[in-house]
């Protein structure tokens, strides 16, 4: 009697969660299966068409915007080639979100899937490349470098001259393209010279021995950075001096008008600079004390370590 009570009353129970439960797994099936759309020949040559036009912007983008900064006034050039990282992505974004579409029955519940698969995936075999990204992402809203902008990254000096997804673009001054992938911000230090200024500070180091004209010297490199067509008038110009054991190094910091003539523009004080030293006969530092030039930065640090130097 007691096990027909049991039966009758566990009955309804079980009807009830069979009617909740069964359909429920039904959904989800139903769901797994329509997160792919039916794939038409239409749908491939449209997602075809709309990768080709994406390539083909991009494209347009970076020989548009490099003729352009050319044919405006000189303050406005970086700020045109700084705009193609923001212009690429977005013709990126454009055209993911509408593959997607396409392919893709992206409901709530489907995204929810399609986002923790994803996650997990990239986690996995895309960690770097993933960290490139999101390094890239973040140096566009900290502006740690920009296109235009003369960057050293380690050993690699130059101009910064293409800003992708993974990676940027250093023109060194060799003339060689350096690809370096966005992920060094996390562990390498990003020394940036102009900042997305057209100026960027060039400094020139000539060298005499302990009994030269201090005062000539420095009115030489004056005069020498005032008259140069190269220089930057409105920021200001400096020399300072560092005495070493072989003699006393003079420094002349200056501005050119545009960063990319920086090496032109060494060379141009320089001739002029040594113009004048011949003309007025300076001594240099003799011979047998310049070769303490290169032993001195070991002798800094054997005496900063505390041991004598060999």
């Amino acid at each position: 009697m007691e096990l027909l009570n049991v039966h009758r009353v566990l009955r309804p129970a079980l009807f009830t969660a069979a009617v909740v439960i069964l359909p429920a797994v039904g959904r989800a099936e139903t769901t797994k299966q329509r997160i792919l759309t039916e794939v038409t020949l239409l749908k491939t040559i449209s997602a075809v068409v709309a990768t080709l036009l994406a390539i083909a912007g991009i494209f347009l983008i970076e020989r548009l915007t490099s003729w352009l900064s050319e044919k405006v006034a000189r303050r406005h050039r970086l700020l045109i080639k700084q705009s193609v990282p923001f212009l690429k992505g977005l013709i990126l974004i454009v055209t993911v979100s509408y593959l997607l579409e396409q392919f893709l029955n992206l409901n709530q519940n489907n995204l929810l899937a399609l986002s923790g698969t994803l996650a997990v995936a990239l986690g996995f075999a895309f960690k770097d490349y993933v960290s490139s990204i999101i390094a890239g992402v973040v140096s566009l809203f900290e502006a740690s470098y920009r296109v235009g902008d003369r960057v050293r990254v380690g050993e690699q000096y130059g101009e910064v001259v293409g800003y992708g997804l993974r990676s940027f673009q250093l023109l060194t001054p060799d003339d060689n393209t350096v690809t370096i992938p966005h992920n060094v911000l996390w562990t390498d230090p990003v020394s940036n010279a102009n900042s997305g200024h057209l100026e960027a500070q060039v400094t020139t180091d000539v060298y005499f021995d302990h009994d030269v004209d201090v005062d000539l010297v420095m009115n030489i490199l004056y005069q020498a950075a005032y008259s140069s067509q190269y220089t930057q008038l409105r920021l200001p110009i400096v020399v300072v001096m560092q005495e070493h054991l072989w003699g006393t190094q003079f420094k002349l910091r200056s501005y050119p008008i545009d960063a990319r003539d920086e090496f032109v523009y060494r060379t141009d004080l320089l001739m002029r600079a040594k113009r004048a030293f011949a003309h007025r006969g300076l001594p240099y530092p003799r011979p047998q004390l310049s070769s303490l030039h290169h032993s001195e930065p070991q002798n800094r640090q054997a005496e900063e370590s505390g041991s004598p130097s060999s």
